[in-house]
């Protein structure tokens, strides 16, 4: 059973035609035209090209490719925004806006031609944001999933708080938690395949991969394929194994 997933993405919708690029190339050499591709979520802010990053995906999930796409908390932000100005997700520090420098809002409502977005009235801005970013973006993004099983793999954005089966896990820890999730050492019954919190270079910690390696601060994009229990990073010369800890 083989599976590729990609990081979070950010904007960054050269990286994600590379990545695409990548599996291309993989499914010429090893066959299974039909495994699926795993989107791990944050397709939006930072980047230049979160627009382009979102009808992309749409057209490929439209066109039916074998593709999965799950919701980060960069997405939710957005969405919160469009749907309200003063939003404020659950998630976000109180001090903190969507818009703000640090997470890259503005830079997203450029790609949707809405500039200046850090120097004007929230109003103000959401009014033009209201005309300018198409609805089936958001209501792409706003249904978007947050979590995919397939086998003994478990692709969530951020993680998983320990301990609550899955059914009962809220979006909100699916889609922000950090320290609890990374502090569990112990095995989740399944390999959680996730993104949210950049490392330097795509990381399998036993029970959980991280595959986020920072794509929306300038760093790659990565991509991975997942097959009987073994991990490989697609480098763009091929396939390079990703090894547990030893134990």
């Amino acid at each position: 059973m083989r599976t590729y997933a990609i990081g979070d993405i950010h904007g960054h919708f050269d990286k994600l035609e590379e990545a695409h690029r990548r599996i291309e190339e993989d499914r010429a050499r090893f066959g299974d035209a039909e495994a699926p591709v795993v989107h791990i979520g944050d397709l939006v802010d930072r980047g230049p090209d979160s627009r382009g990053v979102v009808h992309y995906l749409m057209r490929g999930h439209e066109a039916g490719k074998p593709w999965v796409t799950l919701k980060g908390n960069h997405d939710r932000m957005f969405t919160g925004f469009m749907a309200d100005p003063d939003s404020q997700d659950p998630g976000l520090r109180a001090e903190l806006h969507w818009v703000h420098p640090r997470l890259g809002g503005a830079t997203t409502l450029a790609s949707y031609g809405v500039d200046r977005a850090e120097d004007r009235l929230l109003f103000d801005l959401h009014a033009e944001a209201a005309s300018k970013v198409p609805e089936t973006h958001l209501t792409f993004l706003r249904n978007l999933p947050t979590s995919f099983v397939r086998g003994d793999m478990l692709f969530v954005h951020a993680g998983i708080r320990p301990g609550i089966p899955l059914a009962e896990q809220s979006e909100d820890d699916l889609l922000w938690i950090r320290r609890e999730f990374h502090d569990h050492e112990e095995d989740y019954g399944k390999l959680v395949v996730h993104g949210h919190t950049p490392v330097d270079v795509v990381t399998h910690y036993g029970n959980r991969l991280n595959i986020d390696s920072g794509a929306g601060y300038g760093h790659a994009l990565s991509t991975v394929v997942i097959e009987d229990g073994e991990v490989w990073l697609l480098d763009g010369f091929g396939r390079e194994a990703i090894h547990p800890p030893a134990r």
